[in-house]
């Protein structure tokens, strides 16, 4: 079964979750809004990122994953994929150093088969240098799908078997998770999806199985910390049961608190 974590922070009586995931929708729309190009939208995202990164490691969330570029992102227009990969390349030249300074480490997790080199390298050289961080465990999901994740941990679950000498496969939910995208974090406590739309969009299908979601109506180039905040505060007032009861679940709270 894979870890499941709750933790308050230290610093605060608000529950804060360990691991936040954020679908960041809503950058397209923002742009036309102001009659600017869709892209205008994704440059002003990166702002987003970076004070929402900062805020999470101010309220002690030690893991946060963002959704930047789907599998089926490669169907939108080709001008506007290829301003993606040169805001994606842009965006780690530029924040790679604040990175390093705010403790962060950066994993960028995906198939990648349509990345140019440049940006494979970039990639491998910004996981490289931030490899010692351990403040903040920030994973940018890139040309990822949620199928395509269980797809190919499963693949490389059942070759496994086999090249141990297996007659037939048979996988377990265990052997299945260690070869998962994210095998570096637990579970995401909280999903936030910003942009009004109510669904996952092939985003961590195996990882939210009991993860709580938060959906918003901010448009993600304006999401602030008050939006984070609120996320926060909605998040500390779920009872996250895991199949237990209630009761349960208070007896469990009890030994805790009495031990």
């Amino acid at each position: 079964m894979r870890k499941q974590s709750a933790v308050g922070n230290a610093n605060s009586t608000r529950r804060v979750p360990n691991h936040v995931a954020i679908i960041m929708d809503g950058n397209g729309r923002w742009a036309v809004a102001q009659g600017k190009p869709r892209v205008a939208g994704h440059s002003r995202g990166v702002d987003a990122v970076r004070s929402t990164l900062q805020a999470c490691g101010e309220r002690g969330v030690q893991y946060l994953t963002l959704f930047v570029f789907s599998s089926e992102n490669w169907r939108r227009p080709a001008d506007e994929v290829s301003m993606l990969m040169k805001l994606f390349v842009f965006a780690l030249q530029r924040e790679i150093d604040k990175l390093i300074e705010l403790g962060v480490r950066l994993r960028v997790v995906g198939d990648g088969a349509g990345f140019d080199p440049e940006l494979r390298r970039l990639i491998a050289e910004s996981e490289r240098r931030t490899e010692l961080n351990q403040k903040l465990h920030l994973t940018i999901c890139a040309d990822y799908g949620g199928r395509w994740d269980i797809a190919q941990a499963a693949s490389r679950a059942a070759n496994a078997q086999l090249a141990a000498g297996a007659r037939s496969v048979a996988l377990t939910e265990t052997q299945i998770e260690s070869h998962l995208a994210l095998p570096h974090a637990p579970d995401p406590d909280l999903l936030i999806r910003t942009g009004g739309e109510k669904r996952i969009s092939n985003f961590l299908l195996y990882q939210l199985a009991y993860t709580e979601l938060y959906f918003c109506d901010t448009l993600w180039p304006q999401f602030d910390v008050v939006e984070l905040d609120r996320a926060f505060d909605w998040y500390a007032g779920r009872e996250r049961r895991f199949g237990m009861t209630g009761e349960q679940l208070g007896t469990l709270r009890s030994i805790a608190d009495a031990a």
